[in-house]
């Protein structure tokens, strides 16, 4: 029998998961399970490059295990599991940064855009090496392959470099991962700059839908989206809103963008937001359901994060016994 491919990735404990990371990520990881040997965490180890309420942490920690569960990914098929829980990601980060530069980490578009929003003086080294410990996390697991959207390609080419350049100088030792990107997923834009991500990190709380978003706030939200003064609903990049919104209503419906246009032919943009609404409020009801049960049964989540880690472990460990091995360390 051919040996599945192995695909990985992660999410930071931010909460509440947004509609965004949803289709955008979560959906298309629920689609590919079966077919891959698939791991997937919870990134919290990367969460605490900017300051954290430990509290918050841990609480958020939980939702999102319980948030990719209940959006269906089975612990059965797939490797869940909490990142610190792996001591091996930390032990390989710091292999790693000894075989990374400056240069090309100081030339990280995500550090560069973070790091002008900080007090220079405030910018930690974590953040700097983030994208090390990245490229450690998939390296662990000789991923074939990397779920990424465009705001990530940058942070794969420099795990795919690290991972050459260790291969070249002791030989063949880790998978150099490629990126999955799958044509069907839809980007989802913030409902009120269309131009810019769905994100949590967004000051203005319409400008994002939260997968625990009561009906009410949802309708409330896609009603106040931002849309343009042309009146006409079309698939166009001059308008991004009416896009927006036909792309998320698409990838509840499958239904394809032009016949979402001819069913609004005649129709004003508040009966699409309306319709748009009712479309997510009834995919997200039985996600939040799950998520509701999972959060009141936290032995449940402990068995699976538990047995994720070990599943995990044995995995990485190989990677890094390999690894140390070839740097020159003597076992213990």
């Amino acid at each position: 029998m051919e040996k599945k491919k192995v695909i990985f990735s992660g999410m930071q404990p931010s909460g509440s998961l947004t509609l965004g990371n949803y289709l955008g990520a979560l959906k298309n990881w629920v689609n590919l399970q079966g077919q891959y040997e698939s791991y997937y965490c919870v990134v919290d180890m990367h969460a605490i490059t900017v300051p954290k309420e430990p509290k918050h942490l841990r609480k958020n920690t939980l939702e999102v295990l319980a948030n990719y569960i209940a959006a269906g990914l089975d612990p059965e098929q797939v490797t869940l599991f909490i990142q610190s829980h792996v001591p091996a990601h930390a032990e390989l980060s710091w292999i790693l940064n000894c075989f990374s530069y400056y240069g090309e980490l100081s030339r990280m578009t995500q550090f560069k855009d973070k790091s002008r929003k900080q007090d220079s003086n405030a910018i930690t080294a974590g953040l700097f090496t983030y994208p090390v410990l990245m490229a450690a996390d998939i390296l662990l697991y000789q991923a074939d392959l990397v779920p990424v959207g465009e705001d990530q390609r940058q942070h794969l080419e420099i795990t795919r470099d690290i991972a050459q350049r260790f291969n070249n100088r002791f030989s063949e030792t880790f998978t150099v991962p490629e990126p999955f990107i799958s044509k069907d997923v839809a980007k989802v834009m913030s409902l009120q700059d269309p131009n810019s991500k769905m994100s949590k990190s967004d000051s203005n709380e319409n400008a994002y839908i939260l997968l625990m978003d009561k009906p009410e706030k949802i309708k409330r939200k896609f009603k106040r989206s931002v849309t343009d003064s042309i009146g006409v609903v079309n698939y166009t990049d001059d308008q991004p809103g009416i896009k927006n919104l036909i792309n998320i209503y698409s990838k509840i419906t499958n239904k394809k963008p032009e016949e979402i246009v001819t069913d609004y032919e005649g129709k004003g943009y508040a009966k699409l937001k309306e319709d748009v609404a009712e479309v997510v409020i009834a995919e997200l009801e039985p996600i939040q359901e799950k998520i509701d049960y999972l959060l009141k049964n936290k032995d449940y989540l402990e068995k699976i994060y538990i047995a994720g880690a070990q599943k995990a472990e044995a995995a990485a460990h190989k990677t890094l016994r390999k690894v140390k091995r070839k740097v020159g360390f003597i076992p213990r």
